[in-house]
């Protein structure tokens, strides 16, 4: 059962009891992310991420380190457009250990400015990690012009010259501002006791004073048409996508299944038309992107430049079928066992229960049990995976990137859904 509990100061408490791991898996949430960085700052929330690994008031960036090993626990962090999460995974036995050490991260950091400049080297790599692996930068370059103008758009490492600018003022008034308690969600399960739990994050956390700032984005507008980006590559890289549904839509699972069938399995329509009837890719997938106010299907492809266009036009083939052609019940029941499968499956270790608690929180504001999930499910048609792709793939909707040698691609091409 999940507990559920709000601190004074704003903060939310949410454990789930398994008694039957011998593992906890605690995190905490920050409700806030890269998009609610101003340009000048791109890349700060992900850098503070980063900075807190690096000392605190007690603790240097060995000793944390040493200390999460000498315990066996997995300690890790990450940072979303929405969020960033700090988690750590231990034995049952050690958890109010890990717990001091993760609570120190977050209430102690102290920004060292030494440690400020060796970091940028580090994250200034990451970015040139991300450019140097094509799957990942035709995502990135996807984004930011489908997302033009919009903090959406903008990657979450930050651009070179903006993380050069950060220095210990930056990120310690931006630490003071964002990480209040009423932007941080608690989350534990494994073999814990809400109370224990309570009593630790209390101790550590309930004395913070709430925060006062209020963040309402603007919602961004998708932006269709075609990009090609020339690099030399030993494959074309291709990324097609249309605007999708935001994190509470009323069709979510309808999206979700329309999307397996797309892209999202081995027996999808794209798998099968694509890599295993012409062997003209060896990775073809589809996938979902959801915010509160934004989201978008995408598909993705690597492939050889000479047939670049021909795997285009077959996604856009994909589309405009599932557009205009009801589903068979077969195809669609495969979906749904794909899709109930998988959540299931998910649910099976401690971290992946912490996960969804949090993003439920974070997301709806409440729980949702899996089985009303699995009903939801349940409950979706034929007509209306037909209804929903009338509805993202309308003529006109289509953004299209490519990064790799042009082949016979040419940046006046024009590919789009009719």
């Amino acid at each position: 059962m999940i507990v559920r509990e709000q601190l004074d100061n704003g903060l939310r408490l949410l454990t789930e009891s398994m008694s039957d791991v011998r593992s906890v898996t605690f995190g905490v949430w920050l409700t806030r992310g890269s998009r609610h960085e101003t340009a000048s700052q791109s890349g700060i929330a992900h850098f503070v991420e980063h900075m807190l690994f690096k000392g605190t008031e007690t603790r240097s960036a060995q000793d944390i380190a040493q200390e999460i090993d000498s315990i066996g626990g997995q300690l890790d962090a990450f940072t979303a457009k929405d969020c960033a999460s700090y988690y750590v995974k231990v034995l049952d036995e050690h958890l109010p250990h890990a717990f001091a050490v993760l609570s120190d991260l977050l209430l102690c950091p102290i920004f060292d400015p030494d440690e400020i400049l060796r970091e940028k080297k580090v994250v200034l790599e990451e970015i040139k990690m991300v450019e140097d692996t094509p799957d990942d930068f035709v995502h990135e370059l996807f984004t930011q012009r489908f997302w033009s103008g919009h903090p959406l758009g903008r990657p979450i490492l930050g651009l070179p010259e903006t993380v050069d600018l950060l220095d210990n003022q930056a990120l310690s008034a931006y630490f003071k501002k964002v990480y209040s308690p009423d932007n941080l969600v608690v989350a534990a399960a494994g073999n814990v006791e809400h109370g224990a739990i309570k009593d630790l994050v209390a101790e550590a956390f309930g004395d913070l004073p709430a925060g006062r700032e209020t963040v309402q984005p603007d919602s961004p507008v998708a932006v269709p048409g075609f990009e090609l980006r020339e690099k030399s590559l030993e494959q074309c890289h291709l990324c097609l996508g249309v605007d999708g549904y935001p994190q509470q839509h009323i069709d979510r699972y309808v999206c979700y299944l329309l999307n397996i069938v797309l892209g999202g399995s081995m027996s999808s329509r794209l798998f099968q038309n694509i890599r295993e009837k012409r062997g003209l890719a060896y990775a073809v997938s589809s996938g979902l992107t959801a915010y509160q106010d934004a989201g978008a299907l995408t598909v993705y492809a690597g492939c050889d430049s000479k047939a670049a266009s021909e795997v285009i036009e077959l996604v856009v083939t994909e589309f405009q079928n599932l557009r205009d052609s009801p589903i068979q019940p077969e195809e669609l029941r495969r979906a749904k066992d794909h899709l109930k499968g998988n959540l299931v499956l998910s649910l099976e270790s401690s971290s992946s229960r912490m996960s969804q608690m949090a993003r439920y929180e974070i997301q709806f504001g409440r729980q949702i049990s899996l089985d009303d999930t699995l009903a939801s499910v349940e409950a979706v048609t034929v007509d209306d995976i037909q209804r929903v792709a009338r509805d993202l793939f309308q003529p006109g909707a289509l953004a299209v990137t490519v990064l790799g040698p042009a082949g016979r691609l040419r940046a006046g091409d024009q590919f789009g859904l009719t």
